[in-house]
């Protein structure tokens, strides 16, 4: 008995001295959850194929990691993503990461949120005058590039594009744009027409093909600003029986896109590895949080119109009928039978 209770005595002093050592870890007023590194982030919607997966892989990383990751959706609505982010400061969120819907507006917010010693992370699409702590996403000029040399390739030098573009609110927009019309410019390509959709609504550029058929008759190549506005036009291309005989590239490579393409409707799309993307964000996000700054070699800097910000920017991928199976299928980003599955692989 005298052995037993030896053992006894000896167990609860091992139990409080642990329990006491797990107690000075934590902060005054403060659960083991709470202690964890806290991230906000705010999208501009879910409307978009890929902010679903960008938003998967960007959680699970980060949760492996040891964050939380609080995440919330504007659903297009400047004044909600600000309520939002307002809301992030309030629970004193370690990071913010903003897809954001209208850089201008978000100036004030996001320079609250960084006198209140929260770093922020701009996401894909560049957060103007604000100073951020990062601004990751693919290189969208060379986005645009990619586009423009489908088109040559695929037989539009010397003929007319048209432009059917994303928000003009979004600042990669007038980049893509870039890439895409110097190559136009290099090629003898005559850009007709420039429209662009408010909100990144697609049904306003199958809206445009309906009202412009005259300006149709002469167009050999249309550049949607992503695959969503690209499905749009080509169904609207395919009741006036011009689907197939009008270039169209886009942007995503969204699953229905990538059927498009292998069926001949769609020229090519720009594959952005947003695994990647969405990995290499969290990993800065939690760096940010622990060291409060990056690593010297994760990147560079860009001028976002007043600051010189730190920098990471991904290369996307042209992904035509050619290279379907090893671009996307391969690298797993859509199943084999989801992309062929109104037609049979040549390959």
């Amino acid at each position: 008995m005298k052995k037993v209770w030896s053992i006894l005595l000896i167990f609860s002093f091992v139990l409080l001295t642990a329990c006491s050592s797990v107690e000075k870890d934590i902060k005054p007023g403060k659960t083991a959850v709470e202690d964890k590194i806290q991230i906000g982030m705010s999208f501009d919607s879910f409307v978009i194929e890929r902010w679903q997966r960008d938003r998967d892989v960007f959680v699970s990383t980060a949760k492996e990691l040891g964050a939380q990751v609080n995440v919330q959706n504007a659903n297009g609505d400047i004044d909600k993503q600000i309520e939002q982010i307002d809301y992030f400061i309030k629970k004193d969120m370690d990071v913010i990461v903003i897809i954001c819907i209208d850089a201008k507006p978000l100036e004030d917010v996001v320079s609250k949120a960084k006198a209140a010693g929260i770093k922020v992370i701009a996401y894909d699409r560049l957060i103007t005058n604000s100073d951020v702590d990062l601004y990751i996403t693919f290189d969208n000029e060379k986005v645009g590039t990619l586009m423009g040399q489908a088109i040559v390739d695929a037989g539009a030098a010397g003929g007319n594009a048209l432009i059917l573009g994303g928000s003009p609110t979004d600042n990669n927009v007038p980049l893509v744009e870039k890439g895409f019309t110097d190559v136009c410019e290099a090629n003898g390509i005559t850009i007709v027409d420039t429209m662009h959709c408010d909100g990144w609504r697609a049904e306003l550029a199958s809206e445009y093909i309906y009202e412009h058929e005259d300006i149709l008759k002469n167009i050999d190549a249309i550049m949607c600003g992503n695959d969503n506005l690209a499905v749009q036009v080509i169904n609207a291309l395919s009741e006036k029986r011009l689907a197939g005989n009008v270039l169209v590239v886009g942007q995503d490579a969204d699953l229905e896109s990538c059927q498009k393409i292998v069926e001949g409707t769609q020229t090519m799309t720009v594959y952005k590895p947003v695994e990647r993307l969405a990995k290499k964000a969290a990993e800065c996000a939690i760096a940010l949080a622990i060291n409060g700054k990056l690593d010297g070699n994760d990147a560079t800097t860009i001028n976002d119109g007043k600051y010189d910000i730190p920098y990471i920017g991904l290369n996307p991928r042209a992904v035509t009928a050619d290279n379907m199976i090893d671009e996307i299928i391969g690298t797993g980003f859509h199943l084999r039978e989801d992309i062929y599955l109104n037609t049979v692989p040549t390959n």
